[in-house]
């Protein structure tokens, strides 16, 4: 008895000291962090420290957040406190390159004017309730901490949407680089499209430019790419590729050292590139180069293509009018992707509805590639890839019924290739073929006038020879991140917007992601390798399922009680109209006695109706509360008590060993 009593004090010591060591842990290491949540939920991804360790000059968050409005809204503060976490645990990453603040704008106050002078959005989160600001500012940091000056750069999120909490680590990483470097980055379009316009031919008429260009132009530089010139410039930040067909050696070449060298690049390939063709009141023109490819350089990306194939899918077909007045009808091979055919743990696709495409091929991961091959958009598993040349040549879509047989397979249409990868000219470079050229040519007629071009002519000649080439690069510097699109139909304006005129200005009124889906991907590359390796965070909510489960049947009281409730009106209604007729049908103008007495029961009924609504609610709220008390006196008490339970029972069985052991041993 005497040793059980000596281990339960120890015990009980170790106890107390053991959570004594965890406070002092916590409060005199405010950086150590422990992450014990199933996904992870509060540590941040190596992209995240990278980018913030580096950071090169100081940058300050300003978290606006109305605390006493949202007093009795528990989602919103819980939400709350999380973004704080993650903001702080951002900061701490950042070994103080970030500095960070929360500001409450009251109303009529100066915080107020300062959320406003940033843009900050006020919404009401309940009807006819005060409006609550919940967003945040990344800016340059100042010395005394002033608000929205000319000069500072800065960068907002209105409002942070509890729904896309996932993403928010990213979100708030995409300010912090823009804010680092704020100078608009230079894209590099690489394309024989008429994408900023051109001339039809066959109606004599100018075509306008694609919505999506102006978009881009609105955020980015854009620099046009001489196909024939075979050189890409190494300003250029992120290549913008549309239907390359029929490139040079020299220009796959450039692609591949520029990729080697930057590692950043959307390409949009098409086995059939509806947007070349010509159409006219006397019949469509198909020019040649419908189909699209990169020879060597998608193998040596580990992606496999065929442009030969068209996708076709049953479920996500599109319908189509042949002409006015006539049915629609299911285009195979014009495609609505729906979300549930777009990936919905990547940046680019995560917050889009539909995609909308047009006889598109299919890309996939080579047999044996050693990059990350990760889908964007995807069929339906009841499609088909079929002939290019079948699509291409029919006038009646419902043809393609004909020869559609399910696959039962998933076609991949876009994804995002990252990674190590290793040239495709392992060779070299490509040996440029020369030209003769007719020594006669400028010859001069023996005068001093015309001998001065030709001095001119030898001295550029020299400057060319002597210009040092680039060093020919065998594999990438670093992980590469590549968007594939096997479609260039879905940039054009048809499939995703309406473009009207107003005062001389271009309106686009879009019906389909399209364009967002554009930008997305551009935003994501323009942001690094770190910013990119953010994915997703993993999903905070760990709902009650025994919450859950007392709402669901509170509803269903209450939805059966207001359904009696609604019969017994109707039954009353008709009651009353009888009642308030006489034996011809005409309406009685006085109110009787018996319809008096109608009116009285029914509102009684609907006041013991309301009063049962509240009894309902009320007993809900109390279940509710009583489960929570439970769960509060579990942890706090009865876990508690049952770990000191068993390290008792552990030392007294420890006590009890070592009493045999020492009779054993005597």
């Amino acid at each position: 008895m005497k040793n059980t009593s000596l281990f339960s004090a120890t015990g009980l010591v170790s106890i107390a000291v053991f959570m004594l060591l965890s406070v002092l842990v916590i409060s005199l290491l405010p950086s150590v962090r422990i992450d014990l949540t199933e996904d992870n939920l509060y540590s941040l991804s190596d992209g995240t420290r990278n980018i913030v360790s580096n950071l090169e000059k100081p940058i300050e968050m300003i978290f606006f957040y109305s605390d006493e409005a949202t007093q009795d809204v528990p989602q919103i503060r819980s939400y709350a406190t999380r973004v704080r976490e993650l903001l702080r645990e951002i900061v701490l990453a950042s070994n103080g390159n970030l500095t960070f603040n929360v500001v409450d704008p009251e109303p009529f106050s100066e915080e107020e004017d300062l959320a406003a002078g940033f843009g900050m959005r006020a919404v009401p989160i309940t009807q006819g309730g005060e409006a609550v600001y919940f967003g945040l500012v990344v800016a340059e940091a100042t010395e005394n901490g002033a608000g929205p000056v000319a000069g500072r750069v800065s960068e907002t999120i209105p409002l942070i949407r509890p729904d896309q909490e996932e993403f928010l680590e990213y979100e708030i990483m995409k300010l912090i680089t823009q804010v680092e470097t704020p100078d608009r980055q230079v894209v590099g379009l690489l394309t024989e499209l008429e994408v900023d316009g051109g001339f039809n031919q066959s109606v004599g008429q100018p075509t306008s430019p694609w919505m999506v260009m102006d978009i881009i132009r609105q955020l980015y530089e854009i620099r046009r790419i001489d196909i024939a010139s075979g050189e890409i410039d190494e300003e250029i930040d992120i290549l913008f590729i549309v239907h390359p067909e029929g490139l040079s050696d020299q220009m796959l070449y450039a692609i591949d050292q520029h990729i080697l060298r930057n590692g950043k690049a959307i390409v949009f390939l098409d086995p059939n590139a509806e947007s070349m063709i010509e159409r006219s009141q006397y019949g469509n023109m198909v020019p040649a180069g419908m189909a699209s490819d990169l020879p060597g350089l998608l193998a040596a990306w580990g992606v496999s293509y065929d442009s030969s194939k068209v996708l076709t899918d049953n479920d996500f077909a599109l319908s189509v009018m042949l002409g006015q007045g006539s049915r629609p009808v299911a285009h195979l091979a014009m495609l609505g992707v729906p979300r549930a055919g777009l990936t919905t743990d990547d940046v680019i696709t995560s917050r889009l509805e539909s995609i909308n495409i047009s006889s598109a091929g299919a890309v996939s991961k080579a047999e044996g590639a050693s990059t990350t091959f990760e889908p964007l958009i995807l069929s339906s598993s009841n499609a088909m890839l079929m002939q290019g040349t079948l699509v291409r040549d029919i006038t009646d879509p419902s043809v393609l019924f004909d020869e559609f047989e399910s696959e039962n397979q998933n076609y991949i249409i876009a994804a995002r290739i990252s990674g190590a990868v290793n040239t495709a000219f392992a060779e070299g470079a490509p040996v440029v073929e020369e030209t003769e050229t007719d020594e006669t040519e400028g010859s001069t007629d023996g005068t001093d006038e015309n001998a001065t071009p030709d001095v001119v002519e030898t001295e550029e000649e020299e400057e060319i020879e002597t210009a040092e080439p680039r060093e020919h690069l065998a594999s990438s510097s670093g992980d590469v991140n590549i968007v594939i699109v096997a479609d260039t139909d879905l940039l054009g304006d048809r499939l995703w917007v309406q473009v009207s005129q107003f005062l001389g200005q271009r309106i686009p009124q879009p019906f389909a992601n399209n364009g967002d889906f554009v930008v997305n991907a551009l935003d994501n590359l323009s942001g690094g390798a770190d910013l990119v390796s953010i994915r997703s965070r993993g999903v905070y909510s760990r709902p009650f399922t025994r919450v859950i489960e007392l709402q669901r049947e509170a509803g269903d009281r209450l939805r059966e009680q207001e359904s009696e409730l609604m019969d017994s009106l109707a039954e009353t209604q008709e009651t009353l109209g009888r009642l308030s007729q006489g034996e011809d049908g005409e309406p009685i103008l006085q109110i009787t006695s018996e319809v008096q007495q109608e009116i009285d029961r029914v509102n009684a009924q609907i006041l013991n109706t309301r009063r049962n609504f509240r009894d309902v609610q009320y007993q809900l709220n109390a279940d509710i509360e009583r489960l929570g008390t439970t769960l509060k006196v579990a942890n706090t008490i009865l876990i508690p008590f049952l770990l000191t339970v068993l390290m008792l029972v552990l030392s007294y069985l420890r006590a009890k060993r070592r009493k045999q052991h020492s009779a054993t041993a005597a």
